[in-house]
């Protein structure tokens, strides 16, 4: 409906330059073909949208080369597969419904391809209990326990803080002494996370990086073909 209104009104711009009498044998032909070829309408409508698309992907591959640093190479975040040739970067939550859905999966990945170098960016955006999920982690991104910690995480379906601190005992680590471990450093690395977020237009969790792409959302169908497009370009 946009696009007719638009195109009724390019139609009346370019009439305004004519004669009354051309201007309305003009309008009348044009609307004549157009009720005859309402085909013509969707055409322009599906070659927008591919205009817009693209349009949308190349803003979208400026902006991550912009913030490549920030992505990929950040020394705060866990990184599994560190020697990987093509880069993912997640953006999670560990009360996020979705990311935990897409847990097995991602796990089962970087479990099978060693060639994707898998980066973790703690974005807790569900409130405290998240935001306490993120900083116990990010204090314990060097024990060892990363990894499994995050699957154990994501497995929980009701994650509370009681729940956070069963995890991390089963563990063996304390996650309030994880917590105090990042103190203000993880408060910062948490609020430039966010900050890189907003930059790249990413609202929701989870979120995917992959070269040029940003993948929005548990879609494990286009992670998987944006991994592979990478791979293609990295040979």
């Amino acid at each position: 409906m946009r696009l007719a209104t638009a195109l009724s009104a390019a139609l009346l711009l370019a009439a305004c330059s004519r004669e009354p009498a051309v201007e309305k044998d003009f309008g009348d032909k044009v609307r004549a073909y157009l009720l005859t070829h309402p085909e013509v309408i969707e055409e322009a409508v599906v070659k927008l949208q591919e205009k817009r698309t693209v349009e949308a992907k190349a803003k979208a591959g400026d902006l991550l080369r912009q913030h490549a640093k920030e992505l990929t190479a950040d020394k705060r975040d866990f990184v599994a597969n560190p020697n990987g040739k093509v880069t993912v970067v997640e953006f999670y939550d560990y009360r996020c419904g979705f990311c935990k859905s897409a847990t097995p999966q991602i796990a089962e990945l970087i479990r099978s391809d060693p060639n994707v170098r898998f980066v973790f960016k703690e974005y807790p955006i569900f409130g405290d209990v998240s935001d306490r999920a993120a900083k116990a982690m990010i204090g314990a991104k060097d024990s060892g326990k990363y990894l499994e910690l995050h699957k154990a995480l994501m497995a929980e379906k009701s994650l509370d803080d009681e729940a956070l601190a069963r995890i991390f005992a089963a563990h063996g680590l304390n996650a309030a002494q994880m917590i105090a471990k990042g103190g203000a450093k993880a408060e910062a690395q948490i609020l430039e996370t966010e900050k890189l977020a907003a930059d790249l237009s990413i609202d929701g969790t989870p979120a995917f990086v992959v070269g040029d792409q940003i993948v929005h959302g548990a879609d494990m169908a286009a992670l998987t073909a944006a991994i592979a497009e990478a791979k293609k370009k990295s040979t």
